[in-house]
């Protein structure tokens, strides 16, 4: 698919690799629709800077842990658009606890966010792109960002592990069941960005990157050019690219430390 006159939706689009997605498509041309949930500030600077590429940018917030609250939002991209061709799922929340503390609420809404929303996007998103008038050979493209803690466990990370895990399954089912209208696929990142707390430049930070195989850390622009590489790719479906430097070879060197939210 020629990202150029695309309309993607990047899900927690205000910050971090989020930010970085919906730039970069932006930068290839595609329209974006940046969706936030508490953060608005950061997500205003995320749509002016796109803006400034040339491209539209329409600003949705939505708590995705609330059903209505994602009908809502593909409401608004109905109406303003008419159309969908990509879809990233990227909002998620981190949340650590001791596996003997977690709550049945806390599960909940871990569950609520990493998987249910992710469902429910690539769900009503698959209706609009099957709605979409694209060139023959051409499906919409769904891509989830999962992490190292699918396939690894990360003591104090329970719900949030198999919240990722159930998305990367997902992943497959919707590659299988959407096709061949709709690609789905996802990608776990590595060392790309510190957990907060953690400098970027920091040395605790690029002793991380010597641990790993490449022996560096990378850059949300990476993250950023493979979403580029699988919406041009129109033969890619059911897959999972790492971009960890070969994190995942040897296991995760480091995790955040103390309990944190990644808010979308």
């Amino acid at each position: 698919m020629d990202p150029r006159g695309k309309i993607a939706l990047v899900t927690g689009a205000a910050r971090r690799l989020g930010r970085s997605i919906a730039t970069t498509l932006g930068r290839a041309g595609s329209h974006v629709v940046v969706h936030y949930s508490s953060s608005r500030r950061e997500a205003e600077k995320t749509a002016a800077e796109i803006r400034e590429l040339g491209v539209e940018v329409s600003l949705e917030r939505a708590d995705l842990g609330r059903p209505a609250e994602v009908e809502t939002l593909f409401a608004a991209i109905a109406d303003r658009f008419g159309r969908l061709d990509i879809l990233v799922n990227s909002a998620a929340s981190f949340e650590r606890r001791s596996f003997a503390q977690i709550t049945v609420a806390e599960w909940d809404s871990v569950l609520a966010v990493n998987l249910r929303a992710p469902f429910m996007c690539t769900q009503r998103a698959a209706a609009l792109m099957a709605a979409s008038k694209r060139s023959a050979g051409e499906p919409g493209l769904v891509v989830n960002m999962v992490d190292l803690s699918a396939v690894q466990t990360w003591p104090g990370y329970a719900h949030h592990g198999v919240s990722k895990a159930g998305l990367l399954h997902l992943t497959s089912v919707a590659a299988r069941e959407l096709a061949p209208d709709v690609r789905v696929n996802a990608i776990i990142p590595g060392p790309i960005l510190p957990p907060p707390g953690i400098d970027v430049g920091s040395d605790e930070w690029r002793r991380h990157g010597k641990r790993v195989p490449l022996g560096r850390t990378g850059s949300p622009e990476q993250i950023g050019e493979t979403v580029l590489f699988l919406t041009r790719n129109d033969y890619v479906t059911g897959e999972t690219i790492f971009v960890d430097g070969g994190e995942h070879l040897v296991g995760t060197a480091l995790r955040a430390s103390g309990e944190s939210r990644e808010k979308p």
